[in-house]
């Protein structure tokens, strides 16, 4: 299974860079020299990249690929998703952290235990992480913070959400 690590936002200076949005807690193992990545291209083809060096640069990463020789070979990797593999991702030690995979697929349900819908994905934004629910085909956004989600039982299967009143209206 892979798991998203970055975003390829655009082209950087005329040698092939890449400015990375990072979506890892871990840049510096994920874009270490050597380490290979695959690149999800918009528009469904994959290609598999080799970390050649990797800097900061504005609160992104600049990266550059072995297999990027120059700006026209950047440019055709905007937007695309780079996914590492999740068997290399150390376990967690905090019992209150957790993968973003690993969410992914879990039943949401009340405190009642009544059934909201699905985990579909984690969404990363500036003013926190969301859950998106899938409800019966429509999505719910749900602010993925102790108060409204008390309890993650991976193992089991599900989160338990307790949300404020009209959170879950559509």
């Amino acid at each position: 299974m892979e798991v998203a690590v970055g975003r390829v936002a655009k082209a950087h200076g005329i040698h092939g860079e890449l400015a990375v949005d990072v979506r890892t807690d871990v840049p510096e193992r994920r874009f270490a020299v050597g380490y290979v990545l695959t690149a999800r291209l918009r528009d469904k083809r994959t290609r598999h990249l080799t970390v050649a060096a990797a800097r900061e640069h504005s609160g992104r990463l600049l990266v550059r690929f072995a297999e990027v020789g120059d700006r026209t070979d950047a440019e055709q990797l905007r937007g695309a998703v780079l996914c590492a593999d999740t068997g290399d991702l150390p376990p967690t030690d905090d019992p209150d952290e957790f993968y973003d995979h690993e969410l992914i697929g879990l039943a949401a349900e009340l405190t009642d235990g009544t059934s909201v819908g699905t985990v579909r994905e984690v969404l990363h934004s500036p003013g926190g992480e969301l859950l998106a629910v899938d409800r019966d085909g429509a999505e719910l956004l749900v602010p993925f913070v102790s108060d409204i989600v008390p309890t993650v039982d991976v193992a089991g299967g599900k989160v338990v959400l307790d949300p404020p009143e009209g959170l879950l209206d559509t």
